[in-house]
């Protein structure tokens, strides 16, 4: 019963970011639509995290009302940062980078997230790279396997596969059309790479915020709270006089802000800062390519969209190289468990041991002190 508990304990985070990726997979088709109407992304920013912090404040001050730590300064303004990184600043230029450029481009360019957060986590030692060990190299091929996987499906089509549910899909048409609208790629291009910076600091600086304020129903509140009107402040100063841009509708513009704000921000934020807390941001970072393979999936099936060679080629690729991340990062945490087993037994036995030299001392100051009474 023992074992069974502890393999479940192991398995969570892995059912807890494949989760998100489904979640992902879903935001990228109602956020798809909601912006084929005409929605401004600086309000988008805005609707999604003000309905994520009106949603989860609730549950944050009722739940984690006895075990929130005191607020500090600096912890204030991890949060402020925060707010921005994600829900202003990697937002606003990942949707604003998608007017520029084509759909292709901005699927590949999402896919510098895991890279770029193993970067970084490596030069803050938030990631532990040993050359010398093999654990090490299967972290390092696998992020960038999987990154190559990611753009083999975005970038090389090959023959199509004729599956019974699929039919001839207009993806070459509309490819070709959409690049002959993009009338800025190299801007776009640029402004969506800030964007993946933006969300891949968030992460580094989320699991530092968490190892110091251990709430997170309320940090992922309080995020949601201060990117909302950080966002408004913004919104105001951009599109002065442009009322029509708050409009809301029963359309797919409400629908995809709702289920960003309750999916993309409010669960996500908090699910992936418990999976970090035990993992790491790489670890979670590391699935986001998985998104990709099952939208393809799921636009095969529902969509009846067609399926390619490169599409396939590409999702065993990102099979692969998650593999190896997550092979690297298993490794890590049994050295880990290992060190803290060791440290726990070296305690235990030292413990004893000093417990048995207290009671020779005072059984050796007793005799002293009887001798000494004898002898007088």
């Amino acid at each position: 019963m023992l074992m069974e508990s502890n393999s479940v304990k192991k398995l969570k985070p892995y059912v807890g970011v494949i989760f998100l990726q489904f979640g992902s997979a879903g935001f990228a088709i109602v956020a798809k639509a909601a912006l084929n109407q005409g929605t401004s992304h600086y309000t988008f920013a805005v609707y999604r995290n003000a309905i994520a912090a009106l949603l989860f404040a609730p549950f944050a001050l009722f739940i984690e009302r006895k075990v929130r730590p005191r607020m500090t300064f600096t912890i204030f303004l991890k949060i402020m940062i925060l707010g921005l990184l994600d829900p202003v600043f990697g937002q606003n230029l990942f949707y604003a980078g998608m007017n520029y450029t084509t759909a292709t481009v901005t699927a590949a360019m999402c896919n510098l997230i895991p890279a770029l957060t193993f970067l970084m986590a490596w030069i803050l030692r938030l990631e532990k790279v040993n050359f010398k060990r093999i654990r090490s190299h299967a972290k390092i091929w696998g992020t960038l396997v999987t990154v190559g996987g990611a753009m083999i499906m975005t970038l090389i089509n090959g023959p199509v596969l004729g599956l019974p549910w699929t039919h001839q899909s207009h993806n070459a048409t509309s490819s070709s059309n959409s690049v002959d609208n993009a009338q800025h790629p190299v801007k776009g291009a640029l402004m969506i790479g800030a964007g993946c910076l933006g969300y891949s600091l968030f992460y580094i600086l989320q699991a530092n915020t968490l190892k110091t304020y251990p709430a997170g129903l309320s940090v992922t509140a309080l995020i949601c709270t201060f990117g909302s009107l950080q966002g408004t402040v913004l919104t105001f100063m951009v599109e002065r006089g442009n009322t029509s841009i708050w409009a809301i509708g029963w359309n797919a513009k409400l629908l995809a802000y709702v289920y960003g704000g309750i999916v993309s921000s409010g669960i996500t934020y908090y699910v992936s800062g418990v999976i970090m807390k035990e993992k790491g941001p790489v670890f979670v970072t590391s699935f986001n390519p998985l998104a990709m393979v099952i939208v393809a999936v799921l636009s095969s099936f529902i969509l009846a969209e067609q399926m390619n060679v490169g599409k396939v080629i590409g999702a065993l690729v990102i099979v692969i190289g998650l593999y190896l991340v997550i092979w690297g990062k298993s490794k890590d945490q049994k050295e880990v468990e290992l060190i803290t087993h060791q440290q726990q037994k070296l305690e235990t036995n030292i413990l004893p041991t000093k417990a048995s030299e207290a009671t020779d001392n005072v059984k050796d100051s007793h005799s002293k002190a009887t001798s000494g009474s004898n002898a007088v």
